[in-house]
């Protein structure tokens, strides 16, 4: 097949140029015996070097498919209309028709016992929804296949997800941006239906007296995540809003919230993909935003135990601020978090001021003493101090036990600890030099090699 230009709707049926005939006949050939493997009787017939007919393989890849024997792959590009007539015609010829399937499996919303269904009309009403979209003309739209029996628009069917029934409305076939009104659906349709307002994708729809939760897609994980800043001042709620929005209709986009560095965040398949995430946020609900770089989350903590007191006195003419609170400063193992001791005697701080010591500390545990990050895995033991009758309060203990702290956390050799991932790479034993070399730039350290099968070598290693 030769496509002559980019976007061209069609292509031309050419013969195969005579230096790639070698090629494309070793590649079919491989192929036809894949194939031929999967039907004994096909087998017998290639060995005995009997003509084989495009009607029998292409019969013995459609079983072979169906039974899971063969998993075929097509290549095709969307972006230069390459290839798509002939995926098309593929699903047409080759692909299982939903009565072909296997019985569908799930499982009882509250039991959780097993249970399974038989695709076709004659069975309950089963609905899996796969994709969620938000319309401009009438709002959420909800997108499903039907894995079993038939439904008709303005029913009332459940959602067993989150046990509630739903009144579905028109139900519609989309046809690009049309959408085409139909008075049903059966097994195997996917169709569209709006204003849904319990259900969400990945959600099950189904007949309440065949109540049944379907297995739900599984999205892969995302492989970037870029920091969300808005252009405008006074954006950041339409942005929250708009990237929920998002989220809620393409699954495998993400936002959260980081605490440590207080950037909103969000993730996705790869540069192009955020880019049209941050196009389409643009379009629908008129906000622009910049990507940058996510900022590292630094931790901060020290090396050695120290000790500091500090005493906060205020004098104001009426009543003061007295404070005075002895601190002593430890280091803990990684991942050990923080601890706040009190070994104070002798009644040297009222036991009412203690809880406002601690607070003191924690606060600073969130604002970082050297860079502005976090505190973590280290003891904060609060031994002595001294009070007053009259002038000593919660606020002045805190801001004593703040200082203090501040004071011994920079006598206690404090250092910044750097996020360290743990990483496998699988390649092939040629690429080992290069893989190693990229892991080295990045400061890498490479903790071991292990062989695997199929001249695969595993490179284990730590990278910041």
């Amino acid at each position: 097949y030769l496509y002559v230009e980019k976007g061209s709707p069609g292509f031309q049926e050419t013969d195969i140029p005579p230096e790639m005939d070698s090629e494309v006949n070793a590649y079919r050939n491989q192929l036809v015996e894949r194939i031929v493997e999967t039907e004994d009787e096909l087998l017998m017939k290639y060995l005995e070097g009997e003509e084989i007919s495009q009607e029998e393989m292409t019969g013995a890849l459609r079983s072979a498919i169906i039974s899971r024997k063969l998993t075929p792959v097509l290549p095709a590009s969307a972006v230069k209309n390459i290839g798509v007539e002939l995926i098309l015609d593929y699903i047409a010829s080759c692909l299982p028709s939903p009565v072909d399937r296997e019985e569908i499996q799930g499982v009882h919303p509250i039991t959780k016992e097993v249970l399974s269904l038989k695709p076709g009309s004659d069975s309950p009403f089963t609905a899996l929804v796969f994709k969620t979209t938000a319309d401009p003309y009438v709002g959420k739209l909800s997108l499903f296949r039907v894995y079993s029996g038939q439904v008709a628009s303005d029913t009332a069917v459940y959602n067993p997800n989150k046990e509630k029934l739903e009144k579905l409305g028109q139900l519609y076939f989309l046809r690009g941006k049309n959408q085409t009104p139909v008075p049903s659906a059966a097994t195997g349709d996917i169709v569209a239906v709006a204003k849904l307002t319990e259900t969400s994708t990945r959600d099950t729809l189904c007949d309440k007296d065949s109540s049944i939760i379907l297995p739900k897609v599984e999205y892969p994980a995302t492989v970037i995540s870029m920091a969300v800043e808005p252009k405008a001042k006074g954006d950041e709620e339409k942005i929250s809003s708009g990237l929920s929005r998002l989220a809620e209709e393409d699954p495998t986009f993400q936002i959260h919230q980081n605490l440590q560095t207080r950037q909103l965040v969000i993730s996705g398949m790869g540069e192009q993909h955020l880019a049209v995430m941050v196009e389409r946020l643009k379009r629908k609900f008129g906000t622009e935003v910049v990507l940058t770089t996510p900022r590292i989350p630094y931790k901060e903590t020290i090396k050695k135990t120290a000790k500091a007191e500090y005493k906060y006195k205020k004098q104001t003419g009426g009543r003061g601020q007295y404070g005075h609170v002895f601190l002593e400063l430890k280091p803990r193992g990684r991942g050990e978090g923080f601890e706040f001791l009190d070994t104070i005697f002798g009644g040297a701080i009222p036991r009412s001021f203690v809880p406002a010591v601690e607070k003191g500390v924690r606060e600073v545990l969130e604002e970082g003493v050297i860079a502005g990050y976090p505190v973590v895995d280290i003891s904060a033991n609060v031994y002595d101090g001294s009070y007053h009758t009259v002038d000593s309060s919660e606020m002045a203990f805190k801001i004593a036990s703040s200082m203090a702290f501040k004071k011994g956390f920079l006598e206690a050799e404090p250092v910044l600890l750097e996020p360290i991932m743990n990483v496998q790479v699988a390649s092939p034993e040629e690429y080992m030099g290069d893989i190693i070399g990229d892991l080295n730039s990045k400061r890498g350290k490479i903790l071991g090699i292990d062989r695997g099968e199929d001249n695969l070598q595993t490179i284990k290693a730590q990278v910041p």
